[in-house]
Parts: C-alpha cells; structure tokens; sequence
C-alpha cells in the first residue's frame, strides 16, 4: 500500500504485512500498529470511491467510526470542500501524481467544520495495478486558531505582521501617532509607506481630520507646487478661480508627501519654510495662510546620501527627519507572507464578491521561496491575479503567474515529496519509542525493521531521546 505522498514501495510493505505484532487481543501487522499510532487520518478506497480502510486517527478527526465508514462513498463520509471536480485523490487516480498538503475543509458527523491538510496517492497491489486511492488528512485547527490569533496580536491598522522587525515598529507607534512631530519613513518601493502613514494619521488625535497624500516623484516641478500651496485667480495664464492646495485640504488633518527626495531644491526651500513656520503662500496671494497639518513624508532613497551630493537641503533633512522609521523589505520578514496572503484573500473576497477559502501548501511554499523585489506591492499583485483565474476553492500553483511557477518547479515537488516522507517516518518512529517507553530493540520490533536500521533513522531524523534512552537492560 502506498500511503499518502510517502513513497513507500509495496514489496517492503508486504514485508512488514508478513509479520505479526500482538497488541491487546489484536492480531496487527507492523504497518498496521504504525497506522493505528500516528495522529493524521488514512484512509483507502476502491474503484467504486468505496473506503476499504480507516484508521483510529481518522475515526477521531471525523467522528466516524470506521465500523460506519468501511463500504460508504468517501464523499458521504467527508463532505469535504473539495468533492466532487475538485476532488484531490480523483485528480491523483487520472495523473497519477500525488497531491501533497492541499488544505480544505470536511463537515464532521457532529456537523462541525474541521479544516483539513491532505495528501493522496495511486493505491497499487503486489503487481502494480492501481486498485484504488490512498489519501492522509491532517486537523489543522489549532494551526488556523493560532494564525488567528497572531493575526490580531500582531496587527495595528491597517498593517499586519509578526516578525521582530515589525513588532518594533508597532509598538512604538502609539506614540509617534500620539504627537504632532514630522515623521520620516525610509523603504524600498511596495513596502508599505503610505499604509504606515495612513496608520499613524487613524491612531494619532487628528483621525478625525483628513487624510491628504502626494506623489511628489510623480508631477513636474511647477505643477508640485500649485498642487501643494494652491493658488489664486489670475495668479498665472489660464488661472480663472482660486484652487485650494493640498496643504490647504489636508487643513486639521496629515499632509503625507511621499517620494520627498525627487524634490527640486528650489522646492525644498519653499517647503522648509513651510514646515518652520506653519505658514505657506498660495501662488499669486498677497498674505500667508495657516498650515495646520501633521507632516509625514516618505522615501525611498538613503536622504542622508543625498545630502552628502549635495542633492537634498541638510536644513530640510533634520526637520523632517525628527522621528524615523525605517520600513523592512518583504525579503527580510518572510515570515509575515501567509499574514498577508490572508489578508488580501478577504479584501478580494470582498471587492469582488467571491469566497476563495486560502491558498494551498505547494503554492505557499513557491511564493515563500521568493524573493519578492517589488516587495508587499509585488505579493497583493500575484494575489489579485489569482483571484481572476481561481473561482472558488483554494489558490494554487496553476493560478500563479507564470515567471514564478517557471522556477524550480522540478526540485520544490522533491523537497516536498522528501518532507512529506520524512515527517510519516518521524511520526511513526517517535509514537513507537514512546509506547515503548524508548526501548529502542522493542521499537525496531514493532516497527518491523533492524535496529541497526532504526538507529540510523533516529540519527537521521534527529529525534531526540531522554537522557535514559531506554535501550535493553540486563536485568
């Protein structure tokens, strides 16, 4: 029997099917107590989708118990997210390729919704002909309620993450938020800088005002400055009423100018002035107007550098650099990618009305693997294309735009098909040793295989053992 994606070949198996291990009143082979012993569901089934087999942890994860399951139509027994065209162990009997860690969901027979990972692999007999399908379930509950848990933890506005660096950053922005200084924000384009900001606005005392952002790397000189200060009729050709700047509708509120560096330094010097005095002139007026507005600026240029060029004022450098934050890359917080992926999954789920339940594991795992240069931008584009190709389920490697899945896609199906091996024989061997209580010749018993083989594993896998390991004693 080939169970899941481990690929365990069907003559060592018949091996270990020949002996006979005594538990309780139960005649079990080798493989079977293994079966029997691990926490992940395994279940077979025949041509017709009848299931043949049904261990204890699958019982457990369903509340089925195997007496009712053997001979019904998987589908009736799981009532999984994914039966029917999307039926994971269907797509495997057709390719024959396994499906490693796909994450849906089943209703239990207590009528609970149980989020599941899966594995499925082609059933063959001593002779190599496929006589049905073999499929590994995992609960992954407690993982969903802990990724939402750290969701909440570690979110503040609109920004979500736990990695360290982030987490320095969120916990001293109540109190950059709290007071009126200029902020600098330092990152590479797609990080986020104006989520940051947008942050700090709705925590600070002026949530309650506007919200006005500038792209100053976006607009000419000339334009930039109308767009900020405003101006007045008659101010210049084509000027036939007063327009109000940004600085004027940003007025009780935060001004974010993002891109600050792209500046000319003629600019700078009216903006400088501006930052000092509170005070700013509309082109073409004849008296100073108030400038009440929390400034936040934003770049993605190393401004200290620029300053030494002689391309940036120092003066305007130390008046907007007075509290700093500087935004890590997405490449340096990979841990945040699954956060992020969830929280664009809602908000596309939203806009476009669809309800895509998350992303599979194989996918994960290839946009973990990258390196992101475009940064959060870059990921919630991918997102948002995979939301036009996917209509329901989960996002997959055949969603993904094609630069990325054109990437080692040979060698991530061995590290997953090696992992998938290595964790079964890690479960196996560790729930062996403890019901031995880590006698290690009983475990090689049970098991089936040399000690000397067992060993060698053990070292392999590194599973540790206590101090007082348990090998045979001499009594």
């Amino acid at each position: 029997m080939r169970c899941g994606p481990v690929p365990w070949s069907v003559n060592y198996l018949n091996r270990m099917a020949s002996r006979k291990t005594k538990r309780g009143n139960d005649l079990l082979s080798p493989t079977e107590a293994i079966l029997e012993s691990i926490s992940d569901g395994v279940f077979t089934v025949d041509k017709d989708w009848r299931i043949t087999s049904f261990n204890r942890a699958s019982e457990e994860i369903t509340s089925v118990s195997r007496q009712e399951a053997i001979g019904q139509r998987c589908s009736d027994v799981f009532r999984s997210s994914i039966c029917g065209a999307e039926c994971a162990l269907q797509q495997t009997l057709k390719s024959g390729k396994p499906v490693i860690g796909r994450s849906c969901y089943i209703v239990n027979a207590n009528g609970d919704r149980i989020p599941i990972s899966i594995s499925t692999a082609v059933l063959r007999d001593a002779d190599g002909r496929v006589i049905g399908g073999a499929e590994t379930f995992r609960d992954i509950s407690e993982i969903e309620a802990l990724r939402r848990d750290l969701k909440g933890k570690f979110k503040v506005g609109e920004l979500i993450s736990h990695s360290p660096a982030m987490e320095r950053i969120f916990e001293v922005l109540p109190a950059i938020a709290g007071s009126s200084s200029t902020v600098l924000i330092q990152g590479a384009t797609g990080t986020g800088k104006e989520m940051l900001a947008q942050t700090i606005h709705a925590l600070s005392p002026r949530s309650a005002g506007p919200f006005v952002a500038v792209n100053c790397g976006a607009l000419p000189d000339t334009l930039l400055e109308s767009e900020l200060f405003g101006y007045k009729a008659g101010a210049f050709t084509g000027a036939n009423r007063d327009k109000l700047g940004r600085f004027a509708l940003a007025n009780g509120g935060t001004l974010f100018l993002d891109e600050i560096g792209d500046i000319s330094p003629a600019l700078q010097v009216r903006l400088l002035r501006v930052i000092q005095e509170r005070t700013y002139e509309p082109l073409g007026a004849t008296r100073s107007e108030k400038a009440d507005v929390r400034i936040i600026v934003a770049t993605n240029k190393e401004l200290s550098v620029l300053v030494n060029k002689g391309e940036f004022r120092e003066d305007l450098y130390y008046r907007v650099n007075v509290v700093r934050i500087e935004l890590p890359p997405l490449s340096s917080r990979k841990e945040d990618i699954p956060l992020l992926i969830g929280e664009f999954i809602d908000r596309f789920n939203r806009l476009q009305q669809k309800s895509i339940e998350g992303i599979s594991t194989d996918a994960l795992s290839l946009l973990m693997a990258h390196q992101w240069p475009g940064n959060v931008r870059e990921l919630e584009n991918v997102i948002e294309r995979a939301f036009i190709l996917c209509d329901q389920g989960n996002i997959s490697i055949g969603h993904l735009p094609e630069e990325l899945t054109a990437q080692g896609a040979s060698s991530r199906q061995n590290v997953n098909v090696r992992t998938a091996h290595n964790q079964f024989e890690t479960g196996a061997i560790r729930t062996a040793l403890e019901r031995n209580a880590f006698n290690r010749l009983a475990a090689s018993k049970e098991l089936g295989m040399h000690k000397t083989t067992l060993f060698r594993k053990i070292k392999k896998l590194g599973i540790p053992l206590p101090e007082q390991d348990g090998r045979t004693r001499k009594q």
